[in-house]
């Protein structure tokens, strides 16, 4: 006959399940922190304010390279070189269907 174990007690069972489970939390969060570096990689942020523009929304480059979001465009005197829509993730990946019947 088999005691209990007491509730302070730990099995090896329960001891190797709660580190898997511990494992897999440090690798869920690794996972996620590599997944959120790569996607603000790829994004723009304002100069000034650090903002990421929306979609949609109309960025202002500067001589330097610098870019300043709608908000921070307003505070400053001098004109921007160049501004474009700021374009969402699907940008220049979507199927354009082009009409090629005969007229």
């Amino acid at each position: 006959m088999q005691a209990e174990p007491s509730p302070g007690m730990r099995t090896p069972f329960q001891g190797a399940h709660e580190d898997s489970a511990g494992d897999m939390r440090d690798l869920e969060l690794a996972l996620l922190r590599r997944g959120v570096d790569r996607r603000a990689a790829g994004q723009e942020c304002c100069s000034r304010c650090r903002r990421t523009p929306l979609v949609g929304e109309r960025v202002y480059a500067d001589d330097d390279g610098s870019i300043r979001c709608e908000l921070c465009r307003s505070l400053e005197a001098q004109r921007p070189l160049s501004s474009r829509p700021v374009h969402g993730p699907e940008y220049g990946h979507t199927i354009k269907v082009i009409d090629q019947r005969a007229a």
